[in-house]
């Protein structure tokens, strides 16, 4: 686990989802856990990958954030693909529910840490970007790292 400013302790990110979404919007989100899951996160053992979230009567969940069992838990195993409610405020839901319910935009996870020892989920109200976008972005990214490597050659 990685450790940023604020005592904060990067767990997981999704950096394909700054390469397939424009994000507009980001909101940190707590997540209602049960103790294994907690201690499986903490471990590292989870994807947020193909994870996306949903309004849903009033309530944000996320779906296929994946959290492998906890090895040393009870028979009281956790559902590793069940739905995890997230939790905001009632402001902030109702916010959502009216960008998401326009077209093309969703909610997806950017990434997982730990804050003060709560786990803590960083959604982002995303669009999703067409093929040239994306081959764009790329043609950035190449040309700076271009320009850097020839700064360094001069440098020498």
């Amino acid at each position: 686990m990685a450790k940023d400013d604020d005592d904060i302790k990067i767990v997981t990110t999704n950096r394909r989802a700054y390469h397939d979404y424009h994000i507009s919007e980001t909101y940190e989100a707590g997540i209602e856990l049960v103790g294994s899951e907690v201690k499986s996160i903490r471990q590292g053992r989870v994807s947020i990958q193909e994870a996306y979230a949903a309004v849903e009567d009033g309530e944000v969940w996320v779906h296929s954030m994946r959290i492998n069992p906890y090895e040393q838990a009870s028979h009281e195993k956790h559902d590793p693909d069940r739905k995890k409610r997230l939790l905001l405020h009632k402001r902030e839901i109702r916010k959502l529910k009216v960008k998401t319910q326009e077209r093309g935009f969703t909610l997806i996870p950017l990434r997982l840490y730990f804050r003060k020892n709560l786990a803590k989920l960083e959604i982002g109200l995303a669009r999703g970007k067409k093929l040239y976008d994306k081959r764009e972005a790329i043609k950035k990214k190449e040309d700076t790292r271009r320009m850097e490597r020839g700064l360094r050659e001069r440098n020498r």
